[in-house]
């Protein structure tokens, strides 16, 4: 497994060796919050350097809270990429909301990355709110600053009016698709950090399950082929999984959909959807796991799913 590089200059680092010598490691959880994609899956891949948390165009694309290891020459960042926030009574989104609300509090830092390209709004309103009593212990990222629509000044702006004592170092406008000022962000959630022994060994950069990594990737390829509504109606199922021999994983899992009517169109005219669900996906688990992976991919109906409380719970966690 990777690790990230030094975040520092050959000087720096020197510089906070002996720092470090002289007080010890620093460790933290951090938890990722934000509207629905503010880019926080982006930043997480981006400062891990690795595939950790799924990407799609479509809000609400993580569902669970994911951890994505990140170690420096300062210590360890272990970040829990969580939903996305906004409002809403459906019980699918409530059960999104207690996953990110319950990091908050645990966590020994917070990062609110907001979307600069999008006007702020009643959605950062809640999240401000949610945010509030955990502000000592937050850093804020203007993520998307490469996006031509974007509007730090303004996202400061409106920051400043509801978060009148919040630092202004803590504030850092960056994009993490291109990797700018993603640095800087570490180096101020170092900061709130405090001195512990590392959560996990240093060639760590996640602690997913094989499995679960597996059914993100089979519903990333899925959700950036489906049209409208239709994922958000998806969820992966992992039903068996066999090391036929050291170098080969057979894994057979099923994309389900809510309603028969939705089946033909996962499948696709000849089986062409599905097929190119499976061979994408397999294209990137070839770039994560030391081994082969066979897979074989079926669509079923799970009829209302997102209402079923047992199924939800264990989904999404």
């Amino acid at each position: 497994m990777n690790t990230t590089p030094s975040i520092n200059s050959p000087i720096e680092d020197e510089a906070e060796e002996k720092e470090i010598a002289a007080i010890g490691s620093k460790t933290a959880v951090v938890a990722i919050i934000g509207r629905p994609s503010a880019g926080k899956s982006t930043f997480l891949n981006t400062a891990s350097g690795e595939k950790i948390s799924i990407v799609s165009s479509y809000p609400q694309t993580t569902r669970n809270a994911i951890k994505g290891i990140v170690n420096t020459s300062l210590g360890q960042l272990v970040f829990v990429d969580t939903p996305g926030l906004h409002q809403s009574d459906k019980k699918l989104n409530q059960k999104l909301k207690s996953v990110t609300t319950d990091q908050l509090e645990s966590a020994d830092a917070i990062l609110y990355l907001i979307d600069t390209s999008r006007e702020m709004g009643e959605e950062e309103n809640f999240i401000i709110e949610l945010m509030k009593p955990y502000a000592k212990k937050t850093v804020i990222g203007l993520n998307k600053t490469d996006d031509a629509n974007a509007k730090p000044f303004a996202a400061k702006t409106f920051l400043k009016a509801l978060l009148q004592d919040f630092p202004e170092e803590r504030i850092i406008e960056l994009s993490a698709k291109d990797d700018e000022h993603v640095n800087d962000v570490l180096k101020a959630l170092y900061d709130l950090a405090p001195v512990a022994p590392q959560l996990y060994p240093e060639e760590y950069y996640t602690d997913q399950d094989v499995d679960f990594r597996i059914a993100e990737i089979i519903r990333e390829q899925a959700m950036n082929r489906l049209e409208q509504e239709l994922p958000h109606t998806i969820y992966v199922s992992i039903a068996d999984m066999e090391m036929k021999k050291p170098s080969l994983l057979w894994v057979r899992a099923f994309l389900c959909v809510e309603r028969e009517s939705q089946k033909g169109i996962v499948i696709g005219k000849g089986a062409s959807k599905i097929k190119a669900i499976r061979i994408e996906s397999l294209k990137v688990l070839k770039k994560i796991f030391p081994y082969k992976i066979d897979l074989d991919l079926q669509v079923k109906v799970d009829k209302n799913w997102r209402q079923k409380d047992i199924l939800l719970n264990k989904i999404i966690k």
